[in-house]
């Protein structure tokens, strides 16, 4: 496992590339710079990466290596033009050279811990995830690597759909293709890597720095405890798999520092001069983090819209109050607009999906304590996160500056919890629509407001223990505690990773667990049938469409080898000619109804037998679509194990 992950060093350096450099170049254009610079870089990259797919796909423009590189350019060159607008970077305040050792500890063991947990799931570099959605994902990798659009507007076209649907995170993994030419599971699993490591791990900890009234040395545990949660990042990688909303859920934290610290930003914080430049450049970073956010799964814009209503609530709040006379007017003016562009940008987005789709599954109380001892969609319970953050939450309350926090936690807590125990289905639909109802991309989302109140609290826990251990005060004891606070976080994530390094995923509605890493798991595509279809172009002609049953995992072929297998998603067809074909095609050497049902499909020439199928959520037993030995008009062609693929010369003309 090992030699395999670092004969992947070289692509890893390309998708980190890919996910940063083209933000870094842009970001220090617009004058960003040390952590602001390098959170942010992954937003105004998703944005531009997302961005030139579009207009390719409008204009024609071929998704290539070149025009990536080119496009990319462009944007860089007028962020520096941008930034000659904008002037010289103001002079920033002096970090103290112990903060920034401590800021470096905590990114550290952040981004290590979540790197370990990651390579130890996933094991290999070229592993697939042996999940329904993944199907889709890494098809519509292969389908803009042969169609030479990345454009969200084009690729659902993968599966013979039109309009929009969210491609941020195919582009990013098909450019590591074109440029580090890696097969698209190493492109997926490597993009997922740096996303998990590093865009959530640096964007939560300028999320932390972005606060008003947090202690400095919160950041620094923010950091670390980055790694502490099983819902984020690595259910996301688990669950699904899920990589569009991973990358959207990443990007929150960083767009979310944007918001909360916009009223800084306009009196101190900005990198530049002057209140119009200020204005200017913090405005284009909030339309490129919404722009790189609804174009990588746009339900993420809800958990950024309840952290910034939150925010902007309690902070105009605090400024009407003593006001008079016009400003006190446009504060609550300004309070009710708010609002109402957030409750129609909540039901637009409820509006946008096909509404709720999963059950409660719990009682209302063990959804409460879900929320309370972090163990949500039945994962073990975080007893010593859960004490931090309970702790964090207690200082927020009593800290008016970090009331929205505190509120921001509530509301994304109590979103889970009607996801977990409320059955009305109007209610569910409402509220929790835009998610699909679907209780693991709620959890998920709590992750961004938790690990800052966790860190709160570890901040406030280890400066009163040292206060009352030793005789240091102020801020000598601040930086003892959070020093010992990091070892602690540090030595408790290596001891988890020792005695629980996979944290397995439950499934709720069956109210069962995974034997083993979705990763490395043999029940969806065996390793006899992935070689199988590695090697379908050795036999299928580019013109020759090979069917079979999607809930076995045959879907992967297109993506693995190229050819036209057909579903290329993990559900099947819901049409009069595919329940013939599902039940009936093994008989189509005696019934010539098949033929014509196939007909409607292109008249594929090899079907794919790789066995009946399972009954489990999202997958079906066809039993027309397997057993064609001694069947007529089926004609053998390639086996590996019990996998194999056979001609279908019934309807042949």
């Amino acid at each position: 496992m090992i030699g395999a992950w670092a004969g992947a060093l070289p692509a890893l350096l390309v998708a980190f590339a890919v996910v940063f450099l083209p933000g870094l170049v842009m970001g220090a254009g617009l004058r960003l710079r040390a952590l602001a610079l390098w959170a942010i870089a992954p937003v105004l990259g998703v944005a531009a990466f997302a961005g030139l797919a579009l207009v390719y796909g409008v204009v024609g423009i071929p998704w290539s290596a070149w025009s990536i590189l080119v496009g990319v350019a462009v944007l860089g060159g007028l962020a520096w033009l941008a930034g000659w607008w904008l002037g010289p970077r103001r002079p920033a305040a002096r970090s103290s050279a112990h903060g920034l050792r401590l800021l470096a500890a905590g990114l550290a063991i952040g981004i290590l811990l979540t790197t370990a947990r990651f390579v130890i799931y996933v094991h290999d570099p070229a592993a697939i995830s042996m999940t329904n959605d993944a199907v889709f994902h890494l098809n519509a990798v292969r389908h803009i690597l042969e169609t030479g659009s990345a454009s969200s507007l084009q690729v659902s076209s993968v599966v013979g759909s039109r309009g929009f649907y969210p491609a941020a995170w195919h582009a990013l993994a098909s450019a590591v293709v074109l440029f580090a030419g890696v097969e698209i599971p190493v492109a997926a699993n490597l993009v997922s890597l740096v996303i998990a490591a590093g865009v959530w791990t640096l964007g939560v900890t300028w999320f932390a720095q972005r606060m008003t009234g947090i202690p400095p040395i919160a950041v620094a545990m923010t950091a670390a405890l980055s790694a502490s949660l099983a819902v984020f990042p690595m259910l996301m990688f688990q669950w699904g798999v899920l990589y569009s909303f991973a990358l959207s859920l990443a990007l929150v934290p960083a767009v979310a520092g944007l918001a909360v610290g916009s009223a800084q930003w306009m009196q101190s914080d900005s990198p530049v001069a002057g209140r119009l430049r200020s204005a200017v450049l913090l405005g284009t970073l909030l339309v490129a983090g919404v722009g790189a956010i609804a174009l990588s799964q746009p339900a993420s814009l809800l958990t950024l819209s309840i952290i910034a209503v939150s925010w902007f609530t309690w902070w105009a709040i605090a400024a009407a109050v003593p006001a008079t006379g016009r400003k006190r007017a446009l504060l609550i003016g300004a309070i009710a607009g708010v609002w109402v562009a957030f409750v129609l940008l909540w039901i637009a987005l409820t509006r946008s999906t096909s509404g709720s789709h999963w059950p409660p599954f719990r009682t209302k109380l063990e959804a409460i304590a879900d929320v309370l001892l972090n163990g949500p969609v039945l994962l073990p319970v975080l007893t010593g996160v859960s004490i931090l953050m309970i702790a964090g939450v207690i200082v927020a309350i009593t800290r008016p500056q970090l009331r929205w926090l505190a509120t921001a936690w509530l509301v994304l807590g109590g979103l889970y919890a009607v996801a977990a125990s409320v059955g009305n289905p109007i209610l569910r639909r409402v509220l929790l629509g835009a998610w699909y109802a679907d209780p693991y991309r709620i959890a998920a989302a709590c992750a961004v407001v938790i690990v800052p109140l966790a860190a709160i609290g570890l901040a406030w826990i280890a400066t009163w223990a040292a206060r009352s251990l030793s005789r240091r005060h102020g801020a000598e004891a601040a930086a003892f505690g959070a020093a010992w606070g990091l070892a602690g976080v540090a030595a408790l994530g290596i001891a988890s990773l020792i005695a629980a390094p996979m944290i397995q995923m439950r499934a709720v509605t069956q109210g069962t667990v995974d034997a083993e890493s979705r990763y490395i798991t043999e029940d969806y595509l065996s390793p006899d049938e992935r070689v199988l279809l590695e090697r379908l172009d050795e036999f299928v002609d580019e013109d020759d469409r090979v069917i079979g049953n999607p809930s076995t995992g045959m879907g992967f072929g297109y993506m693995l080898s190229g050819r036209d297998v057909f579903p290329r998603t993990w559900a099947h067809p819901r049409t009069d000619p595919w329940k013939l074909i599902q039940t009936d095609l093994r008989d189509v050497g005696t019934n010539a109804a098949v033929c014509d049902a196939l007909e409607v499909y292109g008249s594929p020439s090899f079907v794919l037998d790789f066995g009946l199928g399972e009954e489990t959520p999202g997958r079906y037993e066809l039993e027309g679509m397997t057993d064609f030995a001694g069947q007529p008009g089926f004609e053998l062609v390639d086996r590996e194990g019990e996998a194999s693929l056979w001609r279908i010369t019934a309807c042949e003309r």
